[in-house]
Parts: C-alpha cells; sequence; structure tokens
C-alpha cells in the first residue's frame, strides 16, 4: 500500500528527529534502518526548507483575557493553524508527536 504525502512527511520528520536524538551519524542511523543516507540527506533538506518558509502568528493574551477564553487548561500554549483549527499544548508534551500531528494538520489546511 502506498503510503500519503502527509505520511511520508510524518514519517521522515521522525526519522530525522530520531537520528539526531540517537546521537548517531547519518550513516551509521541509516545503515542501522537500511536506509540510503542519500535519501536520508534528501528528506532532511525538503523538510528544512519547508520549515523556514512558513511562519507563525503569536498573539500575546492578557491573563484576564485568557482567563475568559480557556478557564480550563492552565499554561496551555494555544496553536492556531489558519484560524479554524487550535491545539492546546500542556507543559509536558511530546515534541516529536506535536511534530507529527502538525504535518497531518498542515496537509489537511
Amino acid at each position: 500500500m502506498k503510503q500519503s504525502s502527509a505520511e511520508l512527511w510524518t514519517k521522515w520528520r521522525g526519522l530525522i528527529s530520531e537520528q539526531r536524538q540517537s546521537g548517531q551519524t547519518v550513516k551509521a542511523f541509516c545503515e542501522g534502518r537500511g536506509l540510503r543516507d542519500s535519501l536520508f540527506y534528501d528528506w532532511k533538506r525538503r523538510i528544512r526548507d519547508s520549515d523556514v518558509e512558513k511562519f507563525v502568528e503569536v498573539r500575546v493574551m492578557r491573563a484576564e483575557e485568557r482567563a475568559r477564553s480557556v478557564p480550563t487548561l492552565g499554561s496551555a500554549i494555544e496553536v492556531r493553524l489558519n484560524n479554524v483549527r487550535s491545539l492546546f499544548v500542556e507543559p509536558g508534551f511530546d515534541p516529536n508527536h506535536l511534530r507529527a500531528l502538525l504535518a497531518v494538520l498542515e496537509t489537511e489546511a
């Protein structure tokens, strides 16, 4: 079964993040997983280039305004996507999980 574009981006974002955290060289990481290092570098460039082109609007809210809009989430961070969808990120979140979720949502927007 062929992977969708969103699945491929999510897969490669995860692999690149995993390689960074592993402390291994790209060559050793790819050999251990049966990947071509040239393909790994190609995806690393694609992801870097796509991340550089994106800007995110940040709006700072006063505590009173925030308390009225989101009374139950404590110190969560709200991430709004195209003013249609919102994510609330609680302290202690898994950054890899958030990256994968954002990759999927960006392709559906």
